[in-house]
């Protein structure tokens, strides 16, 4: 049997059909995989379910609402990107109707339920999506983010996701729930897979997304805000987010409590002010025409939007700025922003009861993220025992500030595995500017100058021997650093690391160099020419000659 044909008896057996809107036919998309297998690519083969808001040329989008049902004839660029890349579509997913949610139950097409758990809720809005992946229907799906969409069901789900800086990736083809604060996700099982998906997705935006002092890994001792408290919490989802922070720890992380109220008031603006407006300008003349097909939730929501004026609007907009910059001030040094995903696990009847509160409550550490223009991604953190006796899968989410995408990767990457070495984040294999630079000395990993690197987002890419071609001498410095000299005659492999660093990081690097360190070019083993140190030439000639290959 192929990989296709046990899919779809995967799916068969699961009986979940509130998962998919729209199920390609099996034969269709094990022709389409077979086609991708032998073309190749960065992605060939690989899975791909799309959230019902975003177009798939051929297929319905439906935004969840059948009377709002077209058939674009275009792919959304980032599905022609995954596409191209050998990403195969299964399907088009369920979703809290035009995105409106976070608990993923508001939907005609049926309330999409907990992988694990199906008296519990999937989370919102990309429900379908998420579950697709966790129950191994797809092996990364589109969602989308404004309040939380694309990071809630990761959380519930127990895999990754993945929510840019705005902007970075492509919304067109995408039916705008806030248009000013929309994003295209990402989910998959692993961190590695996203973050190939992710550079995929981004790779393909026109004008190159992240500009030259984008930070391409965190820090060598990052600093971590944590919230100093936990509202909508329980007992044991305390304890969870407390192990979480102490994983963290172990992983190297500084932790800094701090004060999330300015964040969670923020928070509050997005549904429960004039910013919902935006809502009404996205979908609002086709809700209050819709005769039949809406969720009476959303259709309240959207409809209701439009009290609000421009006046109003502009006045949430300024509280906005104002709460940014205090919630900002909170932040103040520290690399990224550690918060539980979600605040508890409700179940289906929960929701019914209360649906406008319990999801409130579920976007207690979300929705301030995308009015911030922040970056996330949510990652799997355990489980909870419940007091009913079941597990819930709990997540925590790495924020970071606009273009910081890369940083968090690599928090997330030490967090996940303890390590930081695992290649470039996804920002950087997007196209993000990079130069590499080769290092001899005392900027080498744990040395002790290595933080003039690693504080500017540089990323360590490994070990490299230069040329057989260079010598060292000792230089008259305090500390004594190494000067390499070229020298074709006399010279040897020198031993070094190489890092990777935005051009604005080498030129602030290069300012502050003191004499004699200069750098230039380095020829390398494999053949490579690189920027490296050297010293000037008065400096190697009075210093001592070394008679050896590495520092």
């Amino acid at each position: 049997m192929s990989r296709i044909t046990d899919i779809y008896r995967l799916i068969d057996e699961a009986d979940r059909p509130e998962v998919f809107i729209t199920l390609r036919p099996c034969a269709d998309v094990e022709a389409d995989h077979r086609e991708s297998l032998a073309a190749g690519g960065p992605l060939a083969g690989i899975v791909l379910a799309v959230k019902d808001n975003v177009d798939v040329a051929g297929l319905p989008t439906t935004a969840a609402c059948p009377d709002y049902e077209f058939v674009p004839s275009v792919d959304a660029p980032a599905v022609a990107a995954l596409r191209s890349a050998g990403a195969v579509v299964i399907g088009k997913t369920n979703l809290d109707q035009f995105a409106t949610g976070l608990v993923g139950t508001r939907s005609p097409y049926g309330a999409v339920r907990d992988s694990r758990r199906p008296d519990r809720i999937s989370g919102g809005s990309s429900s379908g999506s998420a579950v697709a992946v966790a129950l191994g229907f797809a092996d990364i799906a589109i969602g989308t983010d404004t309040a939380g969409s694309g990071r809630v069901p990761a959380g519930l789900q127990g895999i990754i996701g993945i929510k840019p800086t705005l902007g970075v990736v492509s919304t067109a083809g995408v039916v705008p729930a806030c248009a000013s604060y929309d994003t295209a996700t990402i989910f998959a099982a692993d961190i590695d897979l996203a973050n190939r998906a992710m550079a995929v997705m981004a790779g393909a935006q026109g004008p190159r997304p992240f500009g030259p002092t984008t930070r391409l890994a965190a820090a060598e001792q990052p600093t971590v805000a944590v919230p100093a408290d936990l509202p909508e919490l329980d007992d044991a989802w305390r304890d969870a987010f407390g192990a979480a922070v102490t994983r963290a720890e172990a992983a190297g992380l500084r932790i800094k409590p701090i004060d999330l109220g300015p964040f969670l008031a923020a928070a509050k603006l997005l549904y429960e002010d004039a910013l919902v407006a935006e809502r009404y300008d996205a979908v609002g003349e086709f809700v209050d025409a819709a005769g039949c097909g809406l969720d009476h939730v959303v259709s309240g929501i959207i409809s209701g939007a439009k009290r609000f004026g421009a006046v109003e609007l502009l006045r949430a907009r300024r509280r906005l700025g104002g709460l940014r910059i205090e919630s900002m001030v909170e932040w103040g040094d520290a690399d990224a922003l550690l918060v539980p995903t979600a605040p508890l696990h409700p179940t289906l009847a929960e929701v019914a009861a209360d649906p406008i509160g319990v999801n409130s409550r579920m976007g207690t550490y979300t929705n301030f993220c995308n009015l911030f223009d922040l970056c996330g991604l949510a990652v799997p953190a355990g489980e909870i025992d419940e007091s009913d006796g079941t597990r819930a899968q709990f997540g925590v989410t790495f924020l970071g500030r606009a273009h910081d995408d890369a940083v968090i990767t690599d928090l997330a990457r030490r967090f996940l595995d303890g390590t930081a070495d695992a290649g470039p984040a996804w920002p950087e294999a997007s196209g993000a500017p990079a130069t590499e630079l080769a290092v001899f000395g005392a900027h080498m990993r744990g040395g002790p100058l290595t933080h003039e690197l690693s504080d500017r987002g540089a990323r360590w890419s490994g070990e490299v021997c230069t040329a057989p071609s260079y010598r060292l001498v000792a230089l008259d410095t305090t500390p004594v650093k190494p000067g390499l000299v070229r020298d074709p005659e006399h010279g040897r492999g020198i031993h070094g690391e190489v890092w990777t660093l935005s051009p604005t990081a080498l030129g602030e690097f290069l300012a502050e160099l003191p004499a004699p360190m200069m750098l230039g070019s380095v020829e390398l083993s494999d053949g490579r020419w690189v920027v490296g140190f050297g010293c000037a030439a008065d400096a190697a000639e009075t210093g001592e000659r070394l008679d050896r290959t590495r520092w």
